[in-house]
């Protein structure tokens, strides 16, 4: 029978089991005991290595667990004399020999030796959590903070570079001063000081480089941001430098197999007189986003344009593509997948790893702009075409990017704030369906000739502000170009009058001119990010809120003035 504190039997056969139980279980004991003590010292017990230590006990009380038989002899259940429990299932009964419950029962009236593992409490847990939490809040904390001191590096760096542009452009305009009689200055040069250190009656001279305004704006902070997410990564430069260095040595390399091939066939002396004259190929050149730096991150589509001495043909670009695997192959062990689209004039060359670029080379020679300029010429019939010559008006175009490519890096490319500006607005072109109309060409014309434009350097707030002023004023509205009394647009890489802006309806102008005012509304109430397609930033420090320290009066409900007028426009928030 059980009863009481100890178990008491009359049975010396169960003395015998007793003694030697409790001898395995002491020995047994101990070894686990060694065990399981570093593992607990070492680290908390939780029910991860609970259930681990579980799985390693060895049961315990076997006799003390009898079998339950029916009339036939059958074994039905199992019936711990123990803990006065029954159960059904072998393992089961194994479960339960291995247990806490089992193991407590067997110490408190078997053999008090036995080691029983300490069982974690809730508060245990809790510390356990507690301490877990506190050491993700503290992961988040410096992670943010090297986020907070990337952020200011940038914007020290940044604002350097506009110091020093400052500087000189204040040298050069005083040596342009110098260079001018009378220092070029409308009243004569400037006489004795007078008691406050200006000369009376006349305007305050500036003594010295102008300090510049540090760009502390939020909607610089707001730019700036958005600019560092959009702009590529540094293993997208890098797949993107190599697939197009390894292009352009490529198709030097055909140039060359071209013009030996061609010497083969005439006189060696002959041929050393004109050799520049007789190659077929003159040259490479990147255009388009690459060769304006205008790269966005995702990009995967560059350009380039082989140059040709004559007009370029079918025949041409067939011996071209077949002819570069083989002078990639020598260059590169990688392989690019080749196709020769002939109704683009061009060759497409992918790349097969990771990530993935896009190279379309466009065959062109100037010879067709010659002939083209010379369209009235009498002689100009005489000339007759190849018959697989290549579309003439992709020709065309790819001699226009070129021409597109210097005028930007010629003009737009030291304009401060531009290239950041632009690509911000490509940006918005992919995100916004109604800028998408709106062509790459006439907006990078317009972004150069607003910023131009302004009385001085502008920052990148200003910049994108004072480029919404402009498209909101209707700019691109065909009535107000009429009463402007010009052709719109114009293009001034081409000789003769040509509106960049003639591809557009009526309601395209329209609804981009709507979409701007909307967005320069936006930018009057501090809601620029909604026009950068990104999240509000986190406060402003002390010395970003120098300027803009007014608050705005709000509800009682906390909602702003602003937002809560213009829910109507709510569809209109939607399109950014």
């Amino acid at each position: 029978l059980v009863g009481g504190n100890k178990l008491q039997t009359t049975g010396s056969k169960l003395e015998e089991m007793k003694s030697a139980e409790s001898v395995k279980v002491t020995t047994a004991a101990t070894v686990q005991t060694q065990e399981v003590k570093p593992d607990t010292a070492a680290e908390p017990v939780t029910p991860t290595t609970l259930a681990a230590l579980q799985s390693d006990v060895q049961p315990v009380g076997h006799d003390y667990v009898e079998e339950v038989r029916n009339d036939e002899g059958k074994v039905i259940r199992f019936h711990c004399k123990l803990c006065e429990c029954s159960f059904n299932d072998p393992n089961a009964k194994e479960m339960h020999l291995k247990g806490r419950r089992h193991r407590l029962q067997y110490k408190k009236k078997v053999n008090p030796d036995l080691q029983v593992e300490v069982k974690p409490s809730i508060r245990a847990r809790k510390i356990q959590e507690e301490k877990m939490r506190k050491q993700m809040q503290k992961e988040e904390y410096w992670r943010r903070r090297e986020e907070e001191e990337r952020w200011r590096m940038e914007m020290r760096r940044y604002e350097e570079d506009m110091y020093w542009r400052r500087m000189e452009e204040e040298q050069h305009h005083w040596d342009d001063r110098r260079r001018i009689p009378d220092g070029g200055y409308p009243h004569g040069p400037p006489g004795p000081l007078g008691l406050l250190g200006v000369r009376p009656g006349m305007p305050p001279q500036p003594q010295g480089p102008v300090p510049l305004r540090r760009p502390d704006s939020s909607d610089d902070r707001y730019v700036m941001t958005k600019h560092a997410a959009i702009y590529p990564t540094e293993e997208e430069l890098q797949a993107v430098q190599k697939i197009v260095s390894i292009t352009e040595r490529a198709l030097k390399l055909v140039s060359d197999n071209m013009t030996d091939h061609e010497k083969n066939k005439s006189k060696e002396g002959d041929d050393k007189k004109d050799s520049s004259k007789d190659r077929a190929l003159k040259g490479v050149l990147r255009v388009g986003v690459l060769a304006k730096g205008l790269l966005l991150r995702g990009d995967r589509n560059v350009n380039l344009v082989l140059l040709c001495a004559e007009k370029p043909s079918k025949m041409l670009l067939g011996f071209i593509a077949e002819s570069l695997p083989k002078q990639l192959a020598v260059i590169s062990p990688e392989k690019y997948d080749i196709k020769c689209a002939v109704p683009e004039a061009a060759i497409i060359l992918n790349s097969c790893v990771e990530p993935k670029m896009q190279v379309t080379i466009t065959l062109t020679s100037p010879v067709i702009r010659e002939e083209n300029m010379r369209d009235g010429d009498v002689t100009s019939g005489m000339v007759k075409d190849p018959p697989d010559v290549l579309d003439r008006q992709k020709c065309l175009d790819a001699l226009a990017a070129l021409r597109h490519a210097k005028w930007f890096q010629a003009r737009a490319n030291g304009l401060q704030s531009c290239v950041v500006i632009i690509r911000i607005l490509r940006d918005l072109c992919q995100r916004v369906p109604t800028w998408s109309d709106f062509p790459s060409w006439a907006m990078e014309l317009l972004v150069e000739k607003a910023i131009s434009s302004a009385t001085g350097p502008q920052s990148p707030g200003d910049a994108l502000r004072r480029v919404f002023e402009c498209i909101s004023s209707g700019i691109i509205l065909k009535g107000n170009l009429t009463v402007l009394g010009g052709p719109g647009l114009l293009d001034p890489c081409e000789k003769d009058p040509f509106d960049t802006l003639a591809v557009m309806t009526d309601q395209q102008r329209e609804d981009i001119t709507s979409s701007a005012q909307f967005a320069l509304r936006l930018l009057a109430f501090r809601q620029i990010h909604k026009v950068l397609g990104m999240d509000p930033l986190p406060q402003m420090n002390q010395r970003f809120n120098i300027h803009n320290n007014r608050k705005r009066r709000r509800d009682s409900d906390g909602v702003d003035g602003f937002e809560a007028e213009g829910k109507k426009d709510k569809k209109d928030y939607d399109n950014f």
